[in-house]
């Protein structure tokens, strides 16, 4: 999100693109609906007998919808830092998605559910891959922590730089909390990540 327009002068909010990714049901979609300040945009529809062999169910069986897009909203964190929420299609054939979702992004959210560990590898080897910095949300179910930190960490082999939070995708402030960690993740990375003013 390249932005620049001399007309809002130092005083404009800055924006900075985020993109909340994992594996299918994970809880991206719920964690940007509950975070974001406006409706969010969803690209839901309904799973069909046409993906049966094609879309792994395994621990979601009750899901019924699936990201086909995107989903986006918008937090203020304050006056001054406006983030943009994309959240990612879960699903590997949507996967070819993620290569347009992450320009211009300046980090990520790699959310997890403890159940499923092995759907988020494939999210946490492209962000590594691509230099984007991200964090890791651990979406605990129904409150549910049948992992410590440091089991997480080891199955999911994550360099000891990358924050892990643990979090409930529904409550707006644990949201909250996995955002703060990214953004505190950003600043610890400059001056390579920079935000540019809002237009």
């Amino acid at each position: 999100m390249g932005y620049g327009n001399s007309d809002h002068g130092d005083d404009a909010p800055l924006a900075v693109k985020i993109l909340i990714a994992g594996g299918f049901g994970v809880g991206k979609t719920t964690l940007v609906g509950a975070v974001s300040e406006v409706a969010p945009l969803r690209t839901e529809e309904y799973l069909t007998h046409a993906g049966v062999g094609v879309d792994d169910l395994d621990g979601v069986s009750g899901k019924s919808t699936t990201t086909v897009a995107l989903d986006f909203g918008r937090i203020t964190i304050s006056s001054r830092l406006v983030l943009y929420l994309f959240g990612t299609p879960g699903q590997e054939r949507f996967w070819f998605m993620w290569n347009d979702l992450v320009n211009g992004a300046l980090g990520a959210i790699v959310l997890v559910d403890t159940r499923r560990l092995e759907v988020s590898f494939a999210s946490i080897d492209f962000f590594e891959s691509r230099g984007v910095p991200f964090v890791v949300g651990v979406n605990c179910f129904h409150g549910v922590r049948d992992r410590t930190r440091e089991e997480i960490r080891t199955a999911l082999d994550l360099d000891p730089q990358v924050p892990l939070v643990l979090c409930d995708a529904r409550d707006r402030g644990e949201g909250r909390d996995v955002l703060l960690a990214l953004i505190d993740q950003l600043m610890a990375v400059q001056p390579r990540a920079t935000p540019h003013p809002v237009t």
